[in-house]
């Protein structure tokens, strides 16, 4: 994985309550701290995706929980990017925006940046298109085409209106290896039954048929691709965006996820995916 250095940069559905007062930012309220912020380390950040970014589940509840977000998240188990980058950098402190929402696709990330704009932000992690594969079918997954002009669109208008912000794109979870860990598991197999859970990869999750199979496959050959086309849309950006595929190499354990819908990460799922993906130093 490659990391930033100093100003060098190498590069699911659910309606949701909010957890907390001011779960789609940071607490604030000091002085602004005098002197120049240390090199490399930004005075403000935006998060973008989907539910994974906003929290979603990891207070035990099927709640959105931004305090803790893997990216701007306040939680002291967490340790989000947001906080490392406060301790290095005290002018970052309330100046971090969740704008992540359950249920985001690609096509919803040209507006998310159209907010990180507004704020100025000079730091943006994007983590986004779990919800483009877990569709109700495969038929009904995004196709690979849309998925990457959405992608360029969006990053097209993030570069305009920021171009000098650094920019964080993360992998796609690999939902494949998350039923492969949960399958065998009772609990996990009625949790995603009941909530109609990522029905293209986990409907049917403890069917060995050809059929249920060769749809499980299909939707993670999709989420390959997926990746594939966020690396290159980063590697077109240019120096200022950094792809980071950890987050689907590393895949998710079932003591990962929440213990309600074994899905999405609770908070040491989301300080795993703070601690692969943070590069600053």
């Amino acid at each position: 994985m490659r990391r930033w250095h100093g100003v060098a940069l190498a590069g699911l559905a659910v309606f949701a309550l909010a957890c907390e007062a001011g779960a789609g930012g940071t607490g604030g309220g000091d002085p602004e701290p005098t002197g120049a912020p240390p090199k490399g380390y930004p005075s403000s950040m935006a998060a973008l995706g989907d539910s994974i970014t906003a929290g979603f589940g990891s207070c035990g509840a099927f709640l959105v929980c931004g305090r803790n977000s893997w990216a701007t998240g306040t939680a002291d188990a967490v340790d989000s990017h947001y906080r490392r980058i406060l301790a290095k950098n005290p002018r970052i402190k309330g100046k971090a925006r969740n704008f992540a929402r359950p249920g985001a696709r690609a096509s919803d990330l040209s507006g998310q940046v159209a907010q990180a704009i507004d704020m100025k932000a000079q730091y943006v992690t994007i983590l986004i298109g779990a919800n483009d594969a877990c569709a109700g079918s495969t038929a009904a997954m995004t196709s690979v085409p849309t998925f990457r002009s959405r992608i360029d669109r969006g990053l097209n208008r993030l570069k305009k209106g920021l171009p000098k912000a650094n920019v964080l794109v993360a992998g796609v979870p690999d939902v494949y290896r998350l039923w492969q860990q949960g399958r065998k598991n009772d609990r996990a197999v009625r949790a995603w039954q009941r909530f109609d859970t990522c029905p293209s990869m986990l409907a049917d999750s403890t069917s060995t048929s050809e059929t249920a199979d060769q749809r499980r496959r299909t939707v993670r050959a999709r989420v390959n691709d997926y990746n594939d086309q966020l690396a290159a849309a980063c590697a077109k950006y240019g120096s200022r965006c950094r792809w980071d595929d950890d987050p689907h190499e590393a895949g998710f354990s079932l003591d990962l996820v929440n213990q309600v819908d074994y899905f999405h990460p609770n908070a040491e799922g989301q300080a795993e995916l703070a601690d692969l993906t943070y590069g600053f130093k």
